[in-house]
């Protein structure tokens, strides 16, 4: 089971010049390499690790991502 972080669009100067910064919303998967779980967000998988009462450690979890690109506005337009 996969979860989404989300993304954002927000703007900063550089060089006096209003310029986008985005952030694109991900997929993510997080998996136990040695028992195929996917957990449900990267607090349960450090729950998991941190259970005295499993073998889990934090090699055992892996990370996959799926990314979504955002739209950009078209390069050199400025947002006023």
């Amino acid at each position: 089971m996969a979860f989404k972080e989300e993304g954002s669009v927000a703007y900063t100067m550089i060089n006096g010049k209003k310029v986008p910064v985005v952030k694109c919303e991900t997929e993510v998967v997080l998996r136990n390499t040695q028992t195929n779980y996917e957990y449900n967000s990267d607090q349960e998988a450090e729950d998991d690790i941190a259970n005295p009462e499993t073998a889990t450690q934090k090699e055992h979890i892996t990370r996959s991502l799926k990314v979504k690109v955002a739209a950009m506005p078209p390069l050199g337009a400025t947002s006023e």
